[in-house]
């Protein structure tokens, strides 16, 4: 039952790639149909002309030949027509079929949940978004539009055959089940055979894609050696599957190459036995060695196309794998509420998908306009706690209650809340672009001068000026030509540029020195006086000028307070703060 349900659904998807190409392959099709029909016409004109020779037939001979000769121009142009529809027509509804693949996987991907993300590797779904989709194109474009003009040139030809000579054509078909037997049991066979094939193609993908990504680490840990000789163990170990799935292929082709053998001797041994004893003509003979031969390319292609077809079997099995599973999707409730008022997390439970509770009744209330400051340890709950509050994880309905200006956000719309919330996460991306374009990223259209004053507010914009192409300077990929601190700073230039009413700065500030902490952070204070923001930091310096601080331990909220209130509490704060001002070493 479940093979069935994953059949319909594979080709539900099909049929909803093809929007779009369907009429074009409807044309091919038919194209093809014409050259099949063609094809079956010329062993005909073949058959009369050597019977009429060898019979010494009646008429003019001049005119008789040249009217067979015309008949062959005449098939031989509407061959060469439709081929070349044919081709014209495949050709553009293939790559329709393509480029709607990408665009309804590219958009799918877009949606998708971060979780989904998290559990996939990057480099596997790039393979399954590039070769998988070539591989399913290859399969629909070259072997399923064939199909058609397989059966046409099949049934065409059997029927041509039985007409000239029924028991020759039973003679004929003896290797055929044979060849459609064993075609299907080879099926079988070679399907786990690709799968595994394509998986570890993904696997060698996923792992180039990262030591490329991470280059200045493998080169920084002299890690070359190590990965080379990993990438190797994985190439050779996707070499050896493919070795072994060539054999399996080249046993198919041979045992396919000795039964259309076996098939044409037949023909022609028992055929000249029919034309010596009268119950065959000699142009008919000829004729017969013709459609066998066509009959033979169907049968062989038969094999190829249930090869063909278990390798974009698996493809689209693939493919499927990240059309299937849900997307983001907003409450049929949800609107766009106001984000300008009070921020509330109201006996916050969440835990990650097959692990323990990560965050134990988180209850405050940020009041609108303010600064809230959340200190914690490494694994204490503190991205966690923003990756809910901007819906990138989300909350459980019996996990408790985030709410703004006493909207939860289950009822805000996505896409409006996102706009409104101003991120500069852990770890920064910057994209292959220049830094110009890097910080308006954010805005729809950005504006010069807008960009440059977001620089000044993050204290980048001298850095910026001191390179030789300034704003059009490449940052390169990953931003891999700027320093932690300067990639740190162009992440915040790049949300303040969206001027959002809530701010939130997930220990970015980090990788900069204390004296541009103090700078960027009085520069946010002007610029973005009545905004609500939100500092993670492990710096108490940073946290210290918050209207409201909250201190994390274990996913549970051990104290509350003001700075002042908390540097003298006796409590996890306390001990923080006397250890970073070099008052006393912290404790256990």
């Amino acid at each position: 039952m479940k093979k069935k349900d994953s059949a319909k659904r594979t080709l539900a998807l099909l049929w909803r790639f093809l929007d779009g190409a369907k009429r074009y392959f409807l044309v091919s099709v038919i194209c093809a149909g014409v050259t099949a029909l063609a094809d079956m016409i010329q062993p005909q004109i073949i058959r009369v002309a050597v019977d009429w020779l060898v019979g010494g037939g009646a008429g003019d001979p001049g005119r008789v030949l040249g009217g067979l000769a015309l008949a062959v121009v005449a098939v031989a142009a509407v061959q060469v027509l439709s081929q070349y529809g044919f081709r014209v027509f495949e050709t553009k509804a293939s790559e329709t079929l393509v480029k709607t693949m990408r665009d309804q996987l590219y958009a799918q991907i877009q949606r998708l949940p971060l979780s989904w993300h998290m559990k996939n590797k990057t480099g596997d779904i790039i393979q399954r978004c590039t070769s998988d989709i070539d591989t399913t194109k290859n399969f629909l474009s070259e072997q399923l539009t064939s199909v058609f003009r397989i059966v046409l040139l099949l049934g065409l030809s059997i029927g041509f055959m039985v007409s000239m000579h029924p028991l020759l054509t039973l003679i004929a078909l003896i290797p055929t089940p044979v060849t459609i037997l064993y075609s299907f049991l080879f099926h079988r066979k070679v399907h786990e055979g690709f799968l595994e094939c394509d998986e570890n193609e993904g696997k060698l993908s996923a792992l180039a894609q990262e030591d490329l990504t991470g280059v200045r680490v493998v080169r920084a840990f002299g890690r070359e050696r190590a990965e080379i000789q990993r990438f190797q163990k994985q190439n050779d170990h996707y070499t050896s599957i493919w070795e072994k799935m060539a054999k399996v292929l080249s046993r198919f082709w041979s045992i396919c190459d000795i039964l259309s053998g076996v098939q044409v001797m037949l023909v022609v041994v028992f055929g000249a036995y029919f034309c010596v004893y009268g119950s065959l003509e000699e142009g008919g003979y000829i004729a017969f060695i013709s459609y066998n031969a066509m009959m033979i390319w169907p049968i062989r292609q038969l094999g190829r196309m249930i090869s063909e077809m278990s390798k974009a079997g698996v493809s689209i099995g693939r493919v499927a794998q990240i059309m299937e599973p849900d997307v983001e999707r907003d409450d049929p409730d949800a609107w766009d509420a106001p984000m300008d008022g009070d921020i509330s997390f109201q006996h916050v439970r969440f835990a990650y998908e097959n692990a323990p509770e990560m965050l134990h009744d988180i209850h405050f209330t940020m009041k609108a306009g303010t600064t809230l400051g959340i200190l914690g340890g490494t694994g204490s709950g503190k991205t966690t706690l923003m990756m809910l509050l901007d819906k990138l994880y989300p909350l459980a309905e019996d996990g408790g209650r985030i709410t703004i200006g006493g909207t939860d956000i289950r009822k805000i719309r996505t896409a409006h809340l996102r706009r409104n919330i101003g991120m500069v996460l852990q770890e920064p991306f910057l994209f292959s672009r220049t830094i110009g374009e890097n910080i308006g990223i954010a805005a729809r259209e950005p504006d010069p001068d807008a960009v440059r004053a977001a620089a000044e507010a993050a204290a980048l914009d001298e850095t910026i000026r001191s390179f030789a192409s300034g704003y059009e300077t490449m940052v390169g990929e990953r931003g891999v030509t700027l320093s932690g601190g300067q990639k740190q700073r162009a992440a915040i230039a790049r949300t303040l540029l969206t001027d959002t009413p809530i701010l939130v700065f997930d220990d970015s500030l980090s990788a900069v020195d204390t004296q541009t902490d103090a700078k960027i952070r009085q520069a946010i204070a002007q610029r973005f006086g009545k905004a609500s923001v939100i500092l993670i930091s492990h710096r108490i310096t940073t946290l210290s000028a918050a209207d409201k601080i909250i201190v994390l331990d274990r996913g549970r909220i051990v104290e509350e307070g003001t700075h002042e209130e908390l540097k003298g509490s006796g409590g996890l704060y306390q001990r923080i703060y006397e250890a970073q001002s070099g008052r006393k070493e912290v404790g256990p």
